[in-house]
């Protein structure tokens, strides 16, 4: 029973299938993992472990029937629980969701078990998790350092064991920075693959989508298979797997054309040569392998005038989102109520003419196509990149209110360029820094359009060539002490 934390979602649900385990023992052991582990890394913010343990008894039904979930506090919607976006002001007035998100419900249906709600930062607008609201979500690896955003909580959460998947979401690379920084799997999915109704159409003019992470492929695959598909007024939606994504795994990958790019295009960014080493290994490894692989990559990964374009669909939508939240709560919301990095986001969103957000959506979505030309015209199967072109920083660093937005543009250059384009991407945990910090390096793969099926076959491969199952950080062993 001890040892049920090293389980992935996958294996619980067949052990509570076979009986050798009970849905009741295993949330029941989720619960006492995350009561002792999360004093040390703040991941988890408002828990309902009682009504968890009672849904246990009751039982469910369902491909991972009984299984422990947590939900991110931004969008993952439960009828009657928190919901709060990582903010003080809806955190104060105890804000609770009116519905619930049809993605959650799917996963419900699929029988997981909601033990509670994770760390966000205020609207999802950094890539670490140091919302004021709640404080800081700790790495679980370095307590020191970020443990990613906005997805910060889920990724510290399943890093140590509290539960096998954490729901999680991206607009800018918001699963990919948290399953790099923690060492997880983090599979952003294709655009339209996820319905965000009934509450929203789609979220910053397509960019956001959810996902999950994971510490398996296995359960990417397997929880991506819940989540997708189309429900009834959704703007878009991403055409169906061939086949359930579960059934890629282990499948042949045959040889493939591989573009890499291991450093940041443009200016803002900086890099640690330690991350251009990784990448040119793992390029390495895939050619030793019979894979074409080759320095490629979009070209227009390079046109600068994306950063301004895509901070006007962020800011114009911030400033949306604001007056969402009045009308929830049925007052206006004074912008010291906020913090200091949606305060600038909304006060610019206010200014910004309605041709030019118009015109930045157009802009971005002809810059999608120059994008998913490298894929679709020019014969490329994947684009292997870093996910961050630097390690993760400390905490305090992205979070400083003169500085921090500012500081958030030398982590970015691999990521939001493909929330533009709609593509599916994957962060696999296929490296550890050598020195101090001793933290995890994530690896990103992009796939063309619709194409998670390949990012699930090579990350099963990769999980069968270079291992990570039995990586887990020293706090994962100390059961809370540290």
């Amino acid at each position: 029973m001890s040892e049920l934390w090293r389980h992935d979602a996958t294996a619980l649900a067949e052990l509570i299938r076979s009986k050798e385990v009970s849905a009741v023992e295993v949330v029941d052991a989720a619960i006492d993992r995350t009561e002792a582990l999360n004093p040390q890394i703040n991941a988890v913010i408002s828990d309902r472990f009682e009504r968890a343990h009672d849904e246990a008894v009751n039982g469910r039904t369902g491909q991972f029937g009984g299984v422990p979930l947590l939900l991110k506090d931004l969008g993952a919607a439960q009828e009657g629980e928190p919901f709060w976006l990582g903010s003080a002001v809806l955190r104060r007035a105890d804000h609770r969701a009116g519905v619930t998100s049809y993605y959650v419900q799917s996963l419900l249906d699929a029988g997981f078990i909601v033990i509670g709600r994770t760390n966000a930062p205020e609207f999802g607008t950094n890539i670490t998790t140091e919302p004021v609201s709640t404080g800081a979500t700790h790495n679980p690896w370095d307590l020191e350092y970020s443990s990613g955003g906005s997805s910060g909580g889920s990724a510290a959460a399943v890093a140590t064991g509290m539960a096998p998947v954490g729901q999680a979401s991206d607009g800018g690379g918001s699963i990919r920075f948290p399953a790099s920084y923690c060492g997880l799997v983090g599979l952003k999915p294709s655009r339209g693959r996820v319905s965000k109704g009934p509450l929203a159409g789609d979220g910053w003019a397509g960019s956001t989508i959810d996902g999950a992470l994971t510490r398996s492929v296995r359960d990417a695959a397997g929880v991506l298979d819940v989540m997708a598909g189309y429900r009834s007024g959704d703007p878009y939606t991403a055409p169906a797997f061939a086949r359930p994504l579960a059934e890629e795994i282990d499948e042949p990958l045959g040889r493939m054309r591989i573009g890499v790019l291991d450093h940041p295009l443009l200016q803002a960014a900086r890099h640690d040569p330690v991350v251009t080493a990784t990448v040119r290994s793992i390029a390495d490894l895939l050619s030793e392998h019979g894979h074409v692989v080759e320095e490629a990559w979009p070209e227009a990964l390079a046109e600068e005038e994306f950063q301004t374009r895509f901070v006007d669909v962020v800011k114009g939508s911030i400033a949306q989102q604001l007056r969402s939240i009045e009308r929830m709560l049925g007052r206006s919301v004074e912008l010291e109520e906020i913090e200091s990095d949606n305060r600038v986001f909304v006060e610019l969103g206010r200014q910004l003419p309605a041709y030019r957000y118009v015109e930045s959506v157009d802009w971005l979505q002809a810059y999608g196509r120059r994008v998913a030309k490298f894929f679709e015209i020019d014969g490329y199967d994947l684009l292997l990149t870093p996910v961050a072109p630097r390690l993760p920083p400390k905490l305090g660093y992205l979070s400083d209110p003169k500085l921090g937005l500012d500081r958030q543009l030398e982590f970015l250059g691999f990521t939001g360029q493909f929330n533009v384009s709609g593509q599916p991407t994957i962060s696999l945990p296929l490296a550890m820094n050598a020195g101090h910090p001793e933290l995890p390096i994530g690896i990103q793969f992009v796939a063309a359009y619709g194409r998670e099926d390949l990012l699930i076959r090579l990350g099963s491969w990769f999980e069968y060539v270079t291992p990570w199952a039995d990586r887990w950080p020293a706090l994962a062993f100390e059961g809370g002490r540290r």
